[in-house]
């Protein structure tokens, strides 16, 4: 039997609801595999107007995974300038490079244990991705462990290696290396592979459709719910 899950976009301060299941799925994970220490694992984001998020919901309603992008606002540090600037000062730098024309990061990105395997994290990235459109981001940044690098490399994010050691940073602990990347071009999607820049753009041109994407334990059905609300 094939999984049914709708993606949904929400603005963190409009819906504390929501933020409140996201970070309960997304901790309860982050448990299960001994890390309690992550800087963005806090509720500071939820307060923030510049962050958006998407959750993963089954059919009943529960949230089984989510993502975020947080808007460089040049007041609130973004997550990765809290979680590693302070091994490399040239962070902030970096990221303030890109800010004039709109830059910020996908961050926050989990899936509960009862979807593993099932492949939705590559789909939450490519519509975290397709919805900085919608927000006006001409770039984006993000810190990922080894294990999902050629995940984050896939949908055109590039190893930042001039921070760092070589773009490594130890974090969030002795036993992970994080990379800092970022995503040169957001609106071109050039360094993506083609596969996947085709999926982000046509999300972009459809942000409300049903899809049937094939993962590596068959097929899922995603009802892509990302036009972000416009609030009352």
């Amino acid at each position: 039997m094939e999984m049914k899950l709708t993606f949904r976009s929400f603005t963190a301060v409009k819906e504390p609801e929501t933020c409140e299941r996201y970070l309960e799925g997304h901790v309860q994970v982050l448990k299960d595999y001994g890390i309690t220490n992550i800087t963005t694992n806090n509720r500071q984001w939820m307060e923030l107007p510049n962050v958006h998020g998407i959750v993963a919901e089954t059919e009943s309603g529960e949230v089984v995974g989510g993502v975020r992008v947080h808007i460089a606002d040049g007041i609130h540090p973004l997550p990765v300038e809290k979680a590693v600037g302070s091994m490399d000062p040239n962070v902030a730098t970096i990221i303030n490079q890109y800010f004039d024309s709109g830059t910020g990061e996908l961050c926050g990105l989990w899936n509960a244990k009862s979807v593993a395997g099932v492949g939705i994290s590559i789909l939450l990235v490519r519509a975290g991705i397709a919805i900085v459109n919608q927000i006006r981001l001409a770039s984006l940044f993000t810190i990922c462990a080894d294990y999902t690098l050629p995940m984050v490399r896939k949908v055109g994010f590039v190893v930042e290696d001039s921070l760092g050691k070589g773009g490594e940073f130890v974090y969030p602990n002795d036993n992970y290396i994080a990379r800092v990347l970022r995503k040169m071009n957001a609106k071109t999607l050039e360094t993506a592979e083609e596969f996947d820049r085709e999926r982000i753009f046509d999300l972009r041109d459809n942000p409300i459709q049903l899809t049937l994407e094939t993962g590596p334990k068959g097929d899922v059905e995603i009802d892509y719910q990302l036009l972000i609300p416009k609030y009352e």
